[in-house]
Formats: structure tokens, C-alpha cells, sequence
């Protein structure tokens, strides 16, 4: 299988370079880009968090609009998102001492430098999947579910979060391990992935899987951060639903069903979206806010010399 390399250049010369498995594919299911071992097992990270949101949804779980994105997200820890957040638990009836996520700051740099000068210290609320931590635990207090133990791969909530993997996915969890927020981690493959993503955008109006995605696409600050790359990808391509996941993993879906799944093999997330735009592009779909998207500045004494940009042919 052809590689496709991301290239580090500065001053002109290629420093470092990164390889990525793609996959996408077009409206109809048909791959048109395929690139890397792609039916190896895959650890999609958070990019599983609207598989997770639908199988809270399914159980149950009563959010709607911008709070249904922040079950989805990993967020910035913008003061929004802090605020949502504490809004899902106390409409639970709980607060944030019932999180089992790890303390963080926010990892957005305004929030956080806020949060030193005011000596704040790291805490569950802040970390940047507390939003699916609430949504989990409201789920948990409209089932009447035990939240001690909610990350549990045994407790009914991550039972119904695994079948619902494996229903969209359409394929078997080859194995579980931990997320770095402490929930259940699923292996699945690249065309799992795709599989599952272009089943939120091609729902029927008013299902679950529909609503998981209006609410991403219409509220996409509030599944990442005002800042980041895949709200700006959403807003410039109505119809697109993406989320990235840690170890440089990025899944989305258009909502003709045009998807991909996109894994930087050595981590490296500085590669990750412009692999993202290249398989975007590839499946004939652009806007002129992705040119910068395509190749982010590598800079140098405050300036720009050079890029981060995908090999050419």
C-alpha cells in the first residue's frame, strides 16, 4: 500500500518528516484514497466520543443543541465549556466531585494563564473530556445506574456504549483498554471507523445519530475550542462533521456520506490536519479557509520559514 508522507520543511530543506494511513471514501461507501496499512487495528481516541454520546443518547441521556456537542468534545476548557460542563452535573443533581477524569488545567492559553495568575489549581472540570464524564454521569442518574463505578467496562453504561460501537462500527471490539481520561478505550479498524462516522451523517432528521451530528456541526466551538482546527473546518464546510482524537487520529463525515479516517503513524499531531485537508480535497471538498489548514507555518525566530505540508506526487 502507497505511503503518504507529511513533510517538515524549513529554510527550504525537509527536517522531519511523518506517515499517514488514510482512508475515504465517497458518497456511495467506495474508497478513493486509501494510503498505509489501514485494516490494522486502530485506537481512534476521542474521535469514538460521538460513538459514546449515542450510546448515552440511546440510554437515555436528555441533552440537546451545544450541550450534545460538549458530550462529543474534547474541549479547550474555555469558561464555556467549564460552564457546561457544571451545568449537565447539576441538572443530574451532582457536582464535579463525581468525575473520575484527571485533574487538568484548561488547555486553552488564555483560560489557563487566567487560571495561574488567579491560582486556581488543576481540577476534573477542567480536563478536556469532562464534558463526556458529565454526560456519562447524567446518563448514569436518569438510569438510576451506580456513578462510583460508571467507568467500569462492566457497568451497564459502558455495556451500552460498547454494543453501540460495535453496532456502527458493524465489526467486533477487538480489545479494550483505558482512555487518558480513564474510560474505556475500543480497538477497531480504520473502515469500522469510516463506517460508523457516515451513519451519523446519513441518518434520518430526528434520530439519535442525526441529532449527535446538527449538534457538532451547528455548535463546533463547543466540541473542540474556538481556536481549533476542527471547528474552523466545520464552519468552512457546512455539512462536515470531524473529530480528533489523541495520538494524531482524525475521523469525519460529510453529510452526503463522503468520510474518512486519518491516523498519523508516529503521533504527531502537527501532521494531522494537513492530511485531513489532502483527504477533504481528495474526495472534492474545499474552501478557501483550508489553504492555511493544508500547510501551518514552521516558524523561526518569531517568523515564518517554512511549513508542515503533505508530499507531492
Amino acid at each position: 500500500m502507497s505511503e503518504l508522507i507529511v513533510e517538515v520543511v524549513r529554510s527550504g530543506f525537509v527536517e522531519s518528516v511523518h506517515r499517514a494511513r488514510v482512508l475515504a471514501v465517497d458518497a456511495s461507501g467506495a474508497p478513493v484514497m486509501r494510503h498505509g496499512e489501514t485494516a490494522t487495528l486502530v485506537s481512534p481516541r476521542s474521535s469514538m466520543k460521538p460513538l459514546q454520546a449515542l450510546g448515552m443518547v440511546r440510554s437515555g441521556l436528555p441533552l440537546e443543541h451545544e450541550l450534545l456537542a460538549l458530550a462529543c468534545a474534547s474541549h479547550a476548557g474555555e469558561d464555556f465549556h467549564v460552564d457546561g460542563a457544571r451545568k449537565i452535573l447539576a441538572e443530574a443533581g451532582l457536582d464535579e466531585s463525581a468525575l473520575g477524569c484527571p485533574e487538568a488545567l484548561p488547555q486553552d492559553a488564555e483560560a489557563r494563564n487566567r487560571a495561574i495568575q488567579a491560582h486556581v489549581e488543576p481540577a476534573r472540570i477542567f480536563m478536556n473530556c469532562s464534558g463526556k464524564h458529565s454526560a456519562m454521569l447524567a446518563t448514569c442518574a436518569v438510569n438510576g445506574w451506580p456513578v462510583e463505578t460508571y467507568l467500569d467496562p462492566a457497568h451497564p453504561l459502558q455495556r451500552a456504549i460498547r454494543a453501540t460501537v460495535e453496532e456502527l462500527t458493524g465489526e467486533r471490539v477487538a480489545a479494550t483498554g483505558v482512555d487518558g481520561c480513564g474510560a474505556p478505550l475500543f480497538f477497531v479498524s480504520m473502515a469500522g471507523v469510516v463506517r460508523a462516522f457516515r451513519s451519523f451523517t446519513l441518518a434520518d432528521e430526528g434520530t439519535p445519530e442525526r441529532r449527535i451530528a446538527d449538534a457538532m456541526r451547528a455548535h463546533p466551538e463547543w466540541t473542540s475550542g474556538t481556536a481549533r482546527a476542527e471547528a474552523a473546518l466545520m464552519r468552512a464546510l457546512p455539512g462536515l462533521m470531524v473529530k480528533a482524537g489523541a495520538e494524531a487520529f482524525d475521523a469525519f463525515a460529510f453529510t452526503d456520506g463522503r468520510a474518512a479516517a486519518v491516523k498519523i503513524e508516529d503521533g504527531g499531531d502537527r501532521a494531522r490536519v494537513p492530511v485531513t485537508v489532502a483527504a477533504l480535497r481528495a474526495l472534492g471538498l474545499d474552501a478557501p479557509e483550508l489553504d492555511e489548514l493544508a500547510t501551518p507555518p514552521l516558524l523561526g525566530g518569531g517568523g515564518r520559514v517554512g511549513e508542515i505540508r503533505v508530499r507531492r506526487p
